[in-house]
């Protein structure tokens, strides 16, 4: 009896990601039909064999989809046929077999993909100075708090004492 492996999707409106989470996979066999049929089996590290087969909802482009078999995942970008969003993942309306997961990693909604949101048009942040947990500047900054919050404390102390003797000279001078 074969298993399931978790698989996890989402689509843009010209292309389809597929990653399927199944560490160490032996005897990968990936086919992508032009109709939109996807068949998957592999040995995991297990030795028991997982496999599935998706009805896909529309047609697809197997020569511009690309596949890639990482230590812990297999993923596959399916080009679509025709540059449209779809309304789901598979042909057959209903409940998505429970193995078969939204990605929200790689997710975009439809109205997100004019402006580029999470693709940040690609910007290179890391060539941006916004600081961080190495920097430096950090430890300066908590030693000047500190030293403010000693400060106003010692200032609170002194005007309690000042107060301390004018009350008890008014409690000596009560009849």
């Amino acid at each position: 009896m074969s298993r399931h492996p978790i698989t996890k999707w989402a689509q843009r409106s010209d292309r389809v990601f597929l990653t399927i989470e199944l560490p160490d996979a032996k005897d990968v066999k990936l086919n992508l039909k032009p109709e939109g049929h996807f068949n998957f089996s592999a040995k995991g590290s297990d030795d028991l064999p997982y496999e599935f087969d998706l009805e896909l909802f529309d047609a697809v482009n197997v020569e511009e989809s690309k596949a890639a078999v990482a230590p812990r995942t297999i993923c596959y970008l399916i080009k679509k046929a025709e540059s449209k969003w779809w309304p789901r993942l598979l042909k057959k309306e209903g409940k998505p077999p429970v193995f078969l997961k939204v990605d929200w990693d790689k997710w975009q909604d439809e109205d997100d993909e004019d402006i580029g949101f999470n693709d940040f048009d690609g910007m290179d942040f890391s060539k941006l100075d916004m600081g961080g947990a190495d920097d430096e500047d950090i430890e300066d900054d908590e030693d000047d708090v500190v030293e403010s919050a000693n400060k106003d404390e010692g200032a609170k102390e002194s005007k309690v004492e000042e107060a301390a003797p004018a009350s008890a000279a008014a409690e000596e001078a009560k009849p």
